[in-house]
């Protein structure tokens, strides 16, 4: 079931990439593009970002920047993973409601919603190497505390922390995607997603260990050790070429670019590097994203990554209460006070069903490039509802 809703997840992430480049032309790459000074840029003469990183091709550089994105998506995906852990935990130590199970991930999910536009922002004007630095060390340190927490008011508090610092790890795919040729990127942001399978499964298999012996506090603890190689590989990473071109730091661009042809043995472009077509000197106005040119686009893409996240989302929560396989509350009682620990035979299959996520990966891939974005995304939604209804009929029997 999973699997399912992943390949939407995919599906749709990859359709926001896709335009990354939109008013790129990989076949002129120097036309007049007209810099804020009146004064055109002879065309013989100039080259653009975009231009550079398809001259230089998918190579080591590349490559060595997945791995670094992957391990920020890695440890994004075990602080979500953990979610659907630590609510049964928590229920059982220290007896809270259901109400009080539910607001334990929301915190996280409203840190997230609350934050998303500061880091954002934030990314803008200072870059998104500096924005995820920040972000890495805050998760890191919040994430910590929250092994440390004497009492579920400071679960709240910690977990709510922990989902704002999370609102800016979307950047580590900017900045990733911004660097990879035009022709490998849907493929290679579809890929990176195998790192968030890989630390699901990681987080499972950690509270398949932990959780029987240590209990919660220490899988917390130890989930954080990912968090922690990120925020101390930060400082390799490299900043947005369009970042500095855009915020008219044109040197530190062009010492970027030349690290990419370095690494990938590719010579570099002569000429002066100048802004993409089209691309503005004010940035981060937010107020764009409604103007007649983009509101649809804005309307149904933020529609499509509501449903997907409530269905990802609803899916990972709603597995661990499927596995303690008790009959349902009907209301505020003995029931709902009634404690069931995960067993290792509940983890093993929710290990499985983590697992699910890699063939839902490669088969987005395969169905993406045969059949495009669009149909891709309303075909898998279809069969998520299909799947959905099969298990809530088996779930009556």
């Amino acid at each position: 079931m999973i699997s399912t809703v992943t390949r939407n997840f995919k599906g749709s992430k990859a359709a926001d990439y896709e335009d990354l480049d939109a008013n790129y032309n990989s076949r002129n790459p120097q036309d007049i593009i007209e810099m804020q000074s009146p004064v055109p840029v002879v065309p013989d003469e100039s080259y653009t970002v975009g231009a550079a990183v398809n001259a230089f091709g998918f190579g080591k550089f590349q490559v060595k920047l997945s791995l670094f994105t992957g391990l920020c998506w890695m440890a994004d995906s075990m602080e979500m993973t953990i979610l659907s852990i630590l609510s049964p935990a928590l229920h059982c130590d220290w007896k809270i409601t259901q109400y009080q199970q539910a607001l334990t991930t929301t915190v996280v999910f409203l840190g997230m919603m609350i934050s998303s536009t500061f880091w954002g922002v934030l990314s803008d004007k200072y870059g998104r190497k500096q924005a995820l630095t920040v972000c890495s060390v805050l998760l890191f340190y919040f994430a910590l505390m929250s092994s440390f927490a004497p009492s579920f008011g400071w679960i709240l508090f910690l977990r709510g922390l922990v989902g704002f610092a999370i609102g800016c790890v979307p950047q580590s795919v900017t900045l990733y995607a911004e660097f990879l040729p035009t022709k490998q990127r849907a493929k290679c942001v579809v890929l990176l997603d195998c790192f968030w399978a890989l630390g699901a499964c990681f987080e499972v298999l950690l509270a398949l260990f932990v959780m029987p012996t240590l209990g919660w506090k220490w899988l917390l603890g130890l989930s954080t050790i990912p968090l922690f190689a990120f925020a101390c590989a930060c400082p390799w990473l490299p900043e947005s070429a369009r970042y500095h071109v855009a915020s008219g730091q044109t040197e530190q661009a062009e010492a970027t670019l030349q690290k990419i042809a370095r690494d990938n043995g590719k010579p570099m472009l002569v000429g002066r590097l100048v802004m993409e077509d089209g691309q503005m000197s004010i940035r981060g106005r937010v107020r764009d994203l409604l103007s007649r040119e983009y509101r649809k686009t804005s309307l149904l893409l933020w529609t499509i990554w509501i449903a997907t996240a409530f269905c990802y989302y609803g899916v990972v929560l709603m597995t661990t209460e499927l596995f303690e396989n008790k009959a349902p509350c009907p209301g505020p009682g003995p029931c709902e006070s009634e404690c069931k620990r995960l067993s290792s035979s509940d983890y093993m299959d929710l290990l499985w069903t983590t697992l699910a996520e890699f063939p839902g990966i490669f088969a987005t891939i395969f169905v993406i490039e045969r059949f495009g974005r669009k149909k891709t995304i309303a075909a898998q939604f279809l069969v998520y509802t299909v799947s959905m209804a099969i298990l809530h009929l088996s779930m009556d029997k």
